[in-house]
């Protein structure tokens, strides 16, 4: 896919998104930014707090075939163990075309938001921490500000999960 079809995408997702999110009466929550919050870093440099209120929602395929997001705290890490007991299989991240076309968002864009039938969402305990978090908006530059439960109930998520170890950010 070329930079003109990626930018049409983009567009397109952040468009679904706050349709989404306007059947919740929040449709003006959406943030976009003049800069890329497609990582956990750029993310809580665009928003302006610290990336473990980054809500990054990664994708992972389901021994039958289809999609599972998990949202979880920018300094969560997926922790193999914790996700084979929860589910029952062995974590495998999708790549970058699956995310998109299981999801119908790229990587960067992705969220628990405005997804095709049959992708089933959870949130991690990480999340519980934190009085808001700030998952993507479907685009590599857009962000909302929730509170945890507001995205659990938002998402339509299954359940909340323990399935991240937080990784201690390194000292200054």
């Amino acid at each position: 896919m070329g930079k003109k079809d990626e930018s049409r995408d983009s567009i397109m997702s952040v468009e679904s998104v706050r349709a989404y999110l306007s059947g919740f009466g929040k449709a003006g929550i959406i943030r976009e930014f003049s800069v890329s919050s497609a990582t956990v870093d750029l993310a809580a440099l665009a928003v302006g707090v610290e990336g473990a209120r980054i809500c990054k929602t990664l994708a992972f395929l389901h021994k039958d075939g289809s999609c599972i997001l998990i949202c979880a705290a920018g300094d969560g890490k997926i922790s193999n163990r914790k996700f084979k007991e929860y589910f029952g299989f062995k974590p495998k991240m999708l790549s970058h075309q699956q995310t998109a076309e299981m999801t119908g968002h790229s990587v960067g864009g992705v969220c628990p938001f405005a997804l095709p039938p049959g992708v089933a969402v959870y949130c991690d305990e990480s999340l519980k921490r934190f009085s808001t978090v700030f998952p993507a908006a479907g685009s590599a530059n857009s962000a909302v500000e929730l509170t945890p439960e507001e995205l659990f109930t938002i998402s339509k998520a299954k359940a909340w999960v323990d399935v991240c170890d937080i990784i201690p950010k390194p000292p200054a």
